[in-house]
C-alpha cells in the first residue's frame, strides 16, 4: 500500500492529511477555503488518489498560510508514500482542455525541485481563493517532493477554469508519474540508482 499519513502543526495552520496513491480517486478535503477545496477535489478524482485533508488556518489573516502549508503537507505526503520511488513510471504529462483554457503539465520525479510556472491569471481572487497562492502551493509541494515541474497556460481567459485545468492536469500527470511500470518494477528508474 503507497500510503501516507501526515500531521503538520505550527502557530499558523493545523493540518491532517492522508494520502493513497492507488485509490479510487476520493476527495474529503475541508480547508475552510471553498475554492480550495474544489480544486483539491478536483485533483485527487483526475488522479485517482484518495486524498483526505483537514485544516484549521489563520484565514483572518488571508489565506496564504493555509494554502502553502497544505502544499507542504500534500508534498511530504508523496514523498512517504513513493519511499524509494522503486517501480514509478518516474515521468508524467499532460495537455488538458477545459472550453477555451489549455494547459499544459509536466513532471519529472528527479529528486530536484523546480517549479516552472507559465500562467497568465486575469483576476485576482476567485470566491475566497487569492489566485497568486496557487503558484505558493506547487512551489510548496516541489521542495517537499523534489520534482522538476512545468505547469505552463497555452490558451484560456477564465481565471476559474485556467485554475481548474492547472489541478485537473497536476491529478492526471502524477498519476501518470507514480504508476508502477510492471516491467521495471523492482528498479529505480534512474541510471544513478537513486532518485
Amino acid at each position: 500500500m503507497r500510503t501516507a499519513s501526515i500531521a503538520r502543526a505550527t502557530q499558523e495552520t493545523k493540518i491532517h492529511l492522508t494520502l493513497e496513491l492507488d485509490g479510487m480517486g476520493r476527495g474529503d478535503i475541508a480547508t475552510g477555503m471553498g475554492f480550495l477545496d474544489h480544486m483539491l477535489t478536483l485533483f485527487a478524482r483526475h488522479g485517482d488518489f484518495d486524498l483526505t485533508v483537514r485544516c484549521e488556518g489563520d484565514l483572518q489573516v488571508d489565506g496564504h498560510h493555509t494554502a502553502e502549508d497544505i502544499g507542504i503537507c500534500l508534498g511530504m505526503a508523496f514523498t512517504q508514500a513513493l519511499g524509494e520511488k522503486r517501480g514509478v513510471v518516474r515521468y508524467g504529462q499532460s495537455l488538458l482542455p477545459m472550453d477555451e483554457t489549455l494547459v499544459l503539465c509536466a513532471v519529472d520525479l528527479s529528486g530536484r525541485d523546480y517549479l516552472g510556472w507559465a500562467v497568465d491569471l486575469p483576476s485576482r481572487k476567485v470566491g475566497d481563493f487569492d489566485t497568486e497562492l496557487a503558484k505558493e502551493f506547487w512551489l510548496a509541494f516541489v521542495r517537499q517532493c523534489p520534482a522538476s515541474l512545468h505547469i505552463r497556460q497555452l490558451a484560456g481567459e477564465n481565471t476559474h477554469h485556467i485554475l481548474e485545468a492547472v489541478f485537473k492536469g497536476m491529478g492526471r500527470t502524477l498519476k501518470m508519474a507514480v504508476a508502477l511500470d510492471e516491467k521495471h518494477r523492482d528498479e529505480v528508474p534512474s541510471t544513478k540508482g537513486v532518485l
